[in-house]
């Protein structure tokens, strides 16, 4: 019963079926989750030769059975899908019956009691139907019978569509439904509803008789009339008709404010209503004004976006209305506004969600490096369009892709599509649009001086595995922003394409390093880069620059919307005091708390926030801002460090009792003895080389070392000092470091250090040696809960974390956040380990942690890019950390903040504090 209920809440809410209207039967289930099984017969591989049940919708190498195939590779399965559904009809009679197929792969023969529907369908991604009117038994049982080539016989469709850098699947993927009209009915209409208020719907009936009226009525989305009845006389000879209206000062659509209204037209003679319709718009007006820019509604837009394949692990290209709205809502908490459909019509929902909450949608041919042939390019053109035309949030059609563009198309949009929509061929210059795939950030700069052609790279900062996506996007962002004629940008990719094989008990497959280019991952897990996005993209634009004891609670604050005026959110600011490291809990305590005025600040325009903070805001440790936008979500929260490291650090517990610091020495070890303690030193070295304690032993050994660097021990000495006892330890080669272990009874161990060198390095600082097969967790105080890398520190919140080890690899095995890596401005770290845990704090500002080395991706490309190098240490402490790059850039040409850290000689200096006891 409930899938019968959910079935029939789609219809009505997708499909308008009423008294009057369409009648929809579903013969398929309406997604993923709801399927119905069909008698199936797979002709090769897997459950193949015996017919079977199979759930439909879905596609049938996730069900078990045929062959996997990704594009890329270069003998590829051939099954065919053989299917049959008996399904009833009752009291049809005088009516036009249709079958719809909302998507196969990827040729489809559809046979109804024996007889051939029509022409065999070319083509995966698009929805194709067929009159069966004369086909079936109006009171009765019928048969349906469909056939699907996994392999198309159009070699144009198989170089468009399975020869791709993608997974390509077979079978009916999504819904199969009849739809039952009166014999003269509404087939479509194409609306171009205008930011003025003007309402133009192109209608298209059929078997009209002369004597009916077409009439049309805008409603609000509840059913409310906005405006009068519209009408227009038939027409027999007119290809279609034209319901024209006008209205004032409607609500406009935008990603922003995304208003919808309905409208439902009507064929009616002087009797009754013969047919009825309706239909979700928008009221708004795109434009690409060339040499100037992409405008909504007489603004001008920047969109900010990723490529999104439509797909899910356990079912392919088979979703569901949760996906669709789970994958919205993400880009939206990314601050995105707009979305690149890659490569190839999504389903038909994801666009109504869109419209709904608030995407700028390129909606794209497939066509990934090659084209479809002209014959059936049209038709799937036609295909496109007349489906998606009435999408307010579908503002380009994308005909093909990077090469896959079939020119003799680029005119055949405009026939369905009354709004006119700009055409564009991704990765070329084309309609006055520069959508170059892949620049570096030369090539930015240079675009920012010389640029015509509005410039939205429809794809960019190409993720693989932890490198590219957020990575680099500071720099290009901020120069992308300078450019006279700047659209914004897609990152590619949204998610890892990494299907769970059901021939391989179920791991999970992204072709190698082909599929594992998301910012989230296949269940749409968050990687670094989600939030990293979400602070650069943020409409609300705060670059948080540290702040002192002169910080006056006011911040600049700059307004990147297009429709939005910052009064229309809210702002809401906290003071917090952290616990010590030596305490259970990491939650932090709330000291203070408010809500600055109202700020008036129009979109474009830049102002200050003043948060008014109480006169002891400066006793606390941190402070936390949080925009919410007019739909009361999140924007962003930022946070400032207040309380300085050494401040910190200098709330350390010290022993209660104190005993003196003995000194011995062996042949290749010096071992100092404070308050029970003892701290072996090789003398040969001069590393510390293990911490032994009444209860066991610290292997923390083989450091300081200037990280790195080749350096040879060039002095050791030691001796006592005021009570105390101090060891040091000179080194020289490729640069120079001095250490200083300084042993007071009563109190943490002290380690005072200074290092130069020369050059450009990866990064800069002192390493120790721990083992990886010891570490259970940690818990610091810093920048949090994912790791950094130089060119992507943004995102990331200061406060307490706690991680328990883990091996994830980003891209690969999605456990996030990754316990290995670079960690920014740490306080304070508590190693947690199977040994004894310790703590180490510094008094320097801005300090890294490097935790372990992050393992290599068993498919880890070889040029590197995404693998950059770390310290031979297994726990650093850092001044300057490495950057990384993109699949196909190296950092070095990412802009500034991914070029390598120069070094000239520069003495450093930095405080650790070791605490063994606590």
């Amino acid at each position: 019963m409930k899938r019968v209920f959910l079935q029939l809440l789609f219809s009505l809410i997708c499909f308008s079926a009423f008294s009057q209207g369409t009648i929809t039967k579903y013969l398929s289930g309406t997604d993923k989750d709801h399927t119905v099984q069909w008698d199936f017969y797979c002709t090769e591989g897997r459950k193949s030769g015996a017919w079977t049940k199979i759930a439909v919708p879905s596609n049938w190498e996730l069900q078990g059975f045929g062959s996997y195939n990704y594009g890329h590779d270069k003998v590829k399965a051939n099954e065919q899908g053989l299917y049959k559904h008996e399904f009833l009809l009752d009291n049809v009679k005088a009516k036009k019956v249709f079958i719809v197929f909302e998507g196969a792969m990827t040729d489809t023969k559809v046979m109804v009691n024996g007889q051939q529907a029509g022409p065999i369908h070319q083509g995966g991604f698009y929805r194709f139907k067929y009159d069966i009117t004369t086909l079936i038994k109006p009171n009765g049982k019928n048969l349906l019978e469909v056939t699907v080539s996994k392999t198309s016989e159009n070699a144009s469709v198989n170089n468009a569509e399975r020869k791709s850098d993608f997974w390509i699947f077979g079978g009916i993927f999504r819904p199969v439904y009849l739809e039952i009209v009166p014999e003269t009915f509404i087939d479509r209409m194409a609306i171009d509803a205008k930011a003025d208020g003007s309402f133009l719907a192109e209608v298209y009936t059929q078997n009209l008789k002369g004597d009916e009226v077409i009439e049309g009525q805008v409603q609000k989305i509840n059913g409310e009339n906005v405006g009068k009845p519209f009408t227009i006389k038939a027409n027999t000879a007119a290809e279609h008709l034209e319901l024209k209206t006008n209205l004032d000062n409607p609500l406009l659509w935008s990603a922003e404010f995304p208003n919808l209204y309905q409208v439902v037209v009507s064929i009616k003679n002087k009797e009754n209503i013969i047919h009825q319709v309706k239909q979700k718009f928008g009221f708004r007006t795109v434009e690409l004004r060339r040499n100037d820019g992409f405008y909504v509604n007489g603004a001008k837009i920047v969109m900010k976006g990723s490529n999104r394949h439509s797909f899910w692990p356990e079912t392919g290209r088979t979703l569901s209305h949760d996906i669709h709205l789970l994958d919205v809502k993400l880009m939206k908490q990314m601050n995105m506004n707009a979305v690149r459909m890659s490569h190839y019509p999504p389903d038909a929902d994801f666009l109504h969600v869109c419209d709904s909450l608030g995407l700028y949608v390129l909606d794209e041919l497939t066509g990934w490096q090659a084209k479809y042939d002209t014959v059936v390019g049209r038709k799937l053109v036609k295909e496109l369009v007349i489906r998606d035309v009435n999408h307010p949030s579908v503002v380009m059609w994308d005909n093909g892709n990077e090469g896959g563009w079939n020119r003799g198309l680029d005119n055949d949009y405009a026939l369905y599509d009354p709004q006119k929509r700009t055409v564009i061929h991704p990765w070329e210059k084309f309609n006055g649009t520069n959508t170059k795939h892949y620049p570096d950030y030369d090539y930015i700069v240079k675009s920012v001086a010389t640029e015509e052609d509005v410039f939205f790279p429809t794809e960019f900062m190409h993720g693989l595995y932890d490198g590219g996506a957020g990575a680099a996007l500071d720099d290009f962002w901020s120069m992308m922003m300078k450019h006279p004629h700047n659209a914004g940008g897609f990152i590619w990719a949204f998610l890892d394409e990494a299907v769970i094989r059901t021939d391989k008990n179920g791991v999970y497959d992204s072709d190698g390093n082909h599929g594992a280019d998301g910012i989230v991952g296949p269940h749409r897990e968050k990687e670094a880069s989600f939030y990293t996005i979400k602070e650069i993209w943020s409409p609300v634009y705060i670059d948080p620059k540290p702040i002192d004891e002169s910080f006056n609670g006011k911040i600049p604050v700059e307004n990147r919307y297009a429709f939005t005026n910052l009064n229309q959110c809210t702002f809401k600011w906290k003071l917090v005091k952290f616990p010590l490291a030596n305490d259970k809990a990491t939650a932090a305590i709330v000291k203070a708390t408010g809500v600055p005025a109202v700020l008036n600040v129009k979109p474009g325009e830049k102002g200050t926030l003043n948060l008014a903070l109480p006169a002891t805001w400066s006793k606390n440790d941190a402070l936390y801002l949080t925009a919410y936008g007019p739909d009361k979500n999140e924007i962003f929260t930022w946070s400032w460090s207040i309380s300085e490291p050494s401040a910190i650090a200098g709330k350390m517990v010290s022993l209660k009792g104190k005993s003196a610091i003995k000194a011995e020495e062996t042949d290749q070890s010096l071992i100092v003895k404070s308050d029970g303690i003892s701290y072996y030193f090789d003398k040969s070295t001069g590393y510390i080389q293990k911490v032994v304690k009444p209860k066991g032993t610290i292997s923390l050994s083989d450091g300081p070392v200037l990280a790195g660097v080749n350096t040879e021990l060039k002095a050791f000495t030691h001796k006592a000092s005021k009570g105390g006892y101090i060891v040091e330890a000179d080194y020289q080669g490729q640069g120079a470091l001095h250490v200083k272990w300084i042993f007071t009874p009563g109190q943490p161990v002290k380690l005072e250090y200074q290092h130069s060198q020369q050059g450009d390095v990866d990064f800069t600082g002192i390493t120790f040696n721990y083992p990886e097969e010891k570490i259970t967790g940690m818990k610091w105080l810093g920048r949090g809960p994912y790791k950094v890398w130089k060119n992507r520190l943004k995102g990331q919140q200061f406060g307490v974390w706690h991680k328990a080890y883990n091996n994830a690899i980003t891209g690969e095995t999605f456990g996030y956040p990754e316990f290995k890596g670079y960690h920014a401005e740490v306080n304070w770290v508590v190693i947690e380990n199977k040994e004894s845990p310790f703590t180490v704090y510094t008094t320097d500002k801005n300090m890294y942690l490097q935790m372990l080395h992050p393992g290599r991706e068993k498919d880890a490309l070889k040029n590197n890019n995404v693998e950059p190098a770390f310290p031979e240490g297994s726990i650093g402490f850092l001044n300057t950390i490495s950057p990384i790059g993109t699949k196909f850039q190296a950092a070095e040409v990412m802009g500034p903040q991914s070029k390598k850290n120069k070094t000239n000689g520069e003495l450093i200096k930095g405080t650790l504090w070791f605490d063994f006891i606590h």
